[in-house]
């Protein structure tokens, strides 16, 4: 982590992020910054150049609304990177106040009930909290299912369970930056920024574009060492009453590849298949006289 603030490295970044020819400026010559130049971003957001340097260098950290919306207009942030940026600026304000790890037993039992669909519980820093079994049937080709980024990374597995693995890493990072912007300070968070990026030139270079997105309903192409190529669909929701957890949940199409290879890791898990469920609810159902 850089000892700058977190609102000015990611001013920083973004302005970097961005050509004169993105904003319609002349490249006026040869430039000796990546880039936008701080006037550049200055002139935009119609503030003053030693305004806009005091904030990207840590000297100025509570700009008003008004500013924090012409700034995002004048670095072309989307929705989610304008929120993350107005959050950088509320400090501990927005500091989680459920930062525990643990998971409620009400979870628990909801999880462990869904035999047919892989669940896990997610902390801010992307650890893997709690699973039911068919999540670590899943994720059996890992060294450990523990930490979503470091399984990405370092993992030797993660490169051939996640088909679009720059997709996965992009995804990954920008999930991560997102949290980082609710508790710039969280200890674990910086643990495991720190960790990865001294094991991951990849990690450390898409963690300094500063990207940022939170988990969303969409795809994901997998491949298990056992079962073979998965096409899946995965939700992520807030947990209540521990609202920095996630829950997510994987999905199969009915009666598809997928959900025949979920059958097949359940059996290898030891869990009941549905076959096994309907001799069961046979077994106890009403016989007639």
């Amino acid at each position: 982590m850089s000892d700058a603030s977190p609102l000015g490295q990611f001013l920083r970044a973004r302005r970097e992020a961005l050509s004169p020819d993105d904003v319609g400026l002349p490249a006026g010559g040869r430039r000796r910054v990546r880039g936008l130049r701080r006037e550049e971003v200055a002139l935009r957001a119609g503030v003053s150049s030693d305004y806009y340097m005091r904030l990207e260098q840590g000297r100025e950290a509570s700009p008003s609304s008004q500013v924090l919306d012409a700034l995002a207009q004048a670095l072309q942030l989307d929705d989610e990177a304008a929120d993350h940026l107005r959050r950088l600026t509320l400090g501990g304000s927005w500091r989680r106040r459920h930062g525990q790890a643990d998971v409620s037993p009400q979870l628990l039992r909801l999880m462990d009930g869904w035999s047919r669909t892989p669940a896990f519980a997610l902390g801010p820093a992307l650890d893997v909290l709690a699973c039911n079994a068919l999540a670590i049937a899943l994720h059996s080709g890992f060294e450990r299912f523990d930490n979503l980024a470091r399984m990405v990374f370092v993992d030797p597995a993660g490169r051939d369970f996640y088909r679009d693995w720059d997709r996965a890493a992009h995804s990954c990072v920008a999930e991560l930056r997102a949290a980082y912007g609710y508790d710039p300070e969280s200890p674990r968070i910086v643990e495991v920024v720190e960790a990865l990026s001294e094991q991951s030139g990849e990690f450390a270079e898409l963690w300094a574009r500063h990207e940022v997105k939170s988990k969303a309903q969409e795809g994901k192409n997998l491949r298990h060492p056992q079962v073979g190529d998965l096409e899946i669909q995965f939700s992520a929701f807030t947990v209540n009453g521990a609202p920095h957890q996630q829950l997510v949940v994987y999905q199969a199409e009915p009666a598809g590849p997928t959900a025949e290879a979920f059958t097949l890791l359940r059996s290898s898990a030891g869990e009941p298949t549905p076959a096994d469920e309907d001799v069961a609810r046979q077994n106890l159902a009403p016989t007639e006289k």
